[in-house]
């Protein structure tokens, strides 16, 4: 019988899966991508087969489907249905932190998960839901093995250096460092590049992860050297409720002056910040680039400069710069927000092709240009796919 590998990306609303079929030749087909979205409020289900073609879309009352457990019996009801004469080998899940000690991927164990619960105040945001998936999956198979993808992981082969803060040393060993995010992205990146673009694989690149959730990386040789996000995913970038880089005294301020909790910082931060706070209408870029608002502008300039400074940060970090990389929603499919970035790059040496950069091209700038730019699309679920199998050994 052939076997499969479900994937799981579970989010606090949203729990998207994907599922990929074994082939003879070590390679895997995607049959199935979907997602249930709007759990706490109107949950949906959205699926399409390997084609493309819908195969569901389904709306529930929330008292039917409150939480991800229920969410994940809804597409297992699915997927017996679809794949009734095939084997489900194992799941694979998008785990955002691994903390200091994993720096591969990792098969579920009662230890691995007391470890990985440890890890919830570094990621409050995903680290609950990415853990309650693997749990709602236990409850109904609690056989089938589980394997966690740290999204952290691909940047433990930075240097001891560049993951120090300036705190006490203990600090440090107690797993206060610079961790990095959207490992997952990057590594897929980094292993698609020897491909795509076989002349920048093994040069000094930065990859610019532009989404709702943003951060960038500095690869050498295809290993990460440097990284935008920091101890948690708030650093770096401004994003679409995040705000990025910013002066700790500002939470200080906030504590000492206005009395906010602990908790109200956090809401603030993770929430309401970001695109969001700036434009005062929402963090959906394409929303803002259509808006006249002065607001709107003012959050995407914001935008486009911490990316500037990034990649100026970053490059040092290399020695210098032979492409730049985009990735993730906002970098694949906003042409606007590329040729704004690559405008305020032209110093590192990038001649924007306007043509190709409209068109979507592969290589986006001119062939003269001496720093290269590219538009790679991402594709975490198969990175996770890959790890799935290689550590089940299927």
């Amino acid at each position: 019988m052939e076997k499969v590998i479900l994937v799981i990306n579970a989010g606090s609303s949203s729990l998207k899966f994907s599922v990929f079929e074994l082939q003879d030749t070590g390679e895997m087909r995607v049959r199935a991508v979907g997602q249930v979205e709007g759990l706490g409020t109107a949950p949906r289900l959205k699926a399409k087969d390997g084609k493309g073609q819908s195969i569901a879309d389904e709306c529930w009352p929330n008292s039917q489907v409150a939480n991800h457990a229920q969410a994940l019996q809804e597409i297992a009801t699915l997927l017996r249905s679809r794949f009734a004469g095939q084997v489900l080998a194992g799941v694979g899940h998008r785990v955002v932190h691994g903390g200091p000690d994993y720096s591969a991927p990792l098969l579920v164990t009662p230890e691995a998960m007391d470890a990985l619960a440890a890890f919830v105040p570094l990621a409050p945001l995903h680290q609950p839901h990415n853990l309650a998936a693997i749990r709602a999956v236990q409850a109904v198979q609690p056989e089938l093995p589980q394997v966690a993808c740290f999204d952290t992981a691909f940047h433990r082969t930075q240097d001891m250096v560049g993951q120090l803060y300036g705190l006490p040393y203990e600090y440090y060993e107690r797993g206060i460092r610079r961790y990095g995010f959207h490992g997952l992205s990057y590594e897929y990146i980094a292993a698609t590049l020897p491909t795509i673009a076989p002349e920048i694989a093994s040069g000094r690149v930065v990859v610019a992860h532009l989404g709702s959730g943003a951060s960038m990386c500095a690869l050498l040789n295809g290993r990460s050297v440097g990284s935008s996000m920091g101890f948690t995913a708030l650093d770096g970038l401004m994003m679409g409720t995040r705000p990025g880089n910013m002066d700790p005294g500002i939470v200080l301020y906030l504590l000492q002056q206005d009395g906010l909790s602990a908790k109200e910082i956090e809401d603030l931060l993770y929430k309401r910040s970001g695109l969001l706070g700036l434009s005062g209408i929402g963090n959906d870029m394409r929303v803002l680039l259509a808006s006249d608002a002065p607001r709107a502008s003012l959050a995407i300039d914001h935008f486009i400069y911490r990316i500037k400074r990034e990649l100026g940060a970053l490059a040092a970090v290399l020695g210098g710069l032979d492409a730049l990389v985009f990735t993730a929603g906002i970098g694949e499919n906003s042409a606007r927000i590329r040729q704004l970035v690559c405008e305020q790059a032209q110093w590192l040496g990038i001649d924007l092709d306007l043509a190709a950069n409209e068109q979507g091209s592969a290589r986006i700038s001119s062939a003269g240009s001496r720093v290269s730019a590219w538009v790679v699309p991402t594709n975490e679920e198969l990175m996770i796919a890959r790890h799935t199998c290689k550590l089940l050994a299927l």
